[in-house]
């Protein structure tokens, strides 16, 4: 099978191709720097020649600031005339659990935008909606940090492992177009401040953590259940301490 893999030099996108290319299928990791750029067009129509299936896996540089909607339109406009010029038969993408519900955010109001041109655009489809990677939770820190303190909602979050979810899309990617999304989250279910005051605790960060319900997140206010997944989500096999314990933040040794 020929795939195409936009975004497959990032995080999800390289154990992607790993697994797709592992598995004995034809598959090309397309990024800025093999010369294609979502956002301008350029290289699009020539790595998309052939193609059976695209997985998109692409991301804002941003996650807060109209700069993140802009990306999402942008980048989805292109990708999807391409593949209709093209006739691919399957679009895969990795989107965000709750996007439909944090319209405030406009990082998560492009993902909605994402999903919602997916849906119309005649092609085939299959849509993830993830929970937070691990990895993730350095972008909240960074975004809530103001002089080794934070204020962070004590809303519930499900982080997932990422290669997790890159399995998932693997799997998909070579399955039938489900014309629908599905939802994937880790195993354990816990406050995001509680989470993250443990994982800066684990790390030695000298940062507190204040529980607050009106912090902000990447410009979207919280409920209890905005960000994790509905009943019947798939679920990973990662928790956050095997995660963690494997990770380059790990104590070990030290």
């Amino acid at each position: 099978m020929n795939i195409v893999v936009i975004g497959g030099r990032g995080l999800v996108g390289r154990n992607i191709v790993e697994r797709l290319r592992a598995e004995g299928h034809d598959v090309s990791a397309a990024s800025r720097a093999t010369g294609v750029d979502v956002i301008t067009g350029q290289g699009l129509a020539e790595c998309l020649a052939g193609a059976e299936v695209v997985v998109d896996v692409t991301n804002s540089s941003t996650f807060d600031g109209e700069e993140a909607f802009d990306f999402f339109r942008t980048a989805i406009v292109n990708l999807l005339e391409a593949e209709l010029a093209a006739g691919v038969r399957h679009h895969v993408t990795l989107s965000i659990v709750g996007t439909d519900r944090l319209q405030d955010s406009h990082y998560l109001r492009g993902k909605s935008l994402q999903d919602r041109m997916i849906r119309a655009s005649g092609i085939p489809f299959t849509i993830v909606h993830a929970t937070q990677f691990y990895e993730f939770l350095l972008a909240i820190i960074a975004a809530a940090l103001r002089e080794e303190s934070m204020h962070l909602s004590p809303a519930y979050i499900q982080p997932v492992a990422s290669d997790d979810v890159a399995a998932l899309m693997a799997e998909l990617a070579i399955g039938e177009p489900l014309n629908a999304a599905i939802e994937i989250a880790g195993p354990e279910r816990e406050r995001m401040s509680q989470l993250i005051q443990r994982f800066l605790i684990d790390m030695e960060a000298p940062c507190t953590v204040q529980a607050d319900k009106h912090a902000p997140y990447f410009g979207a206010l919280l409920d209890e259940h905005s960000l994790v997944p509905t009943e019947g989500a798939l679920q990973g096999t990662v928790g956050f301490q095997a995660w963690l314990d494997r990770s380059a933040f790990s104590r070990v040794g030290w």
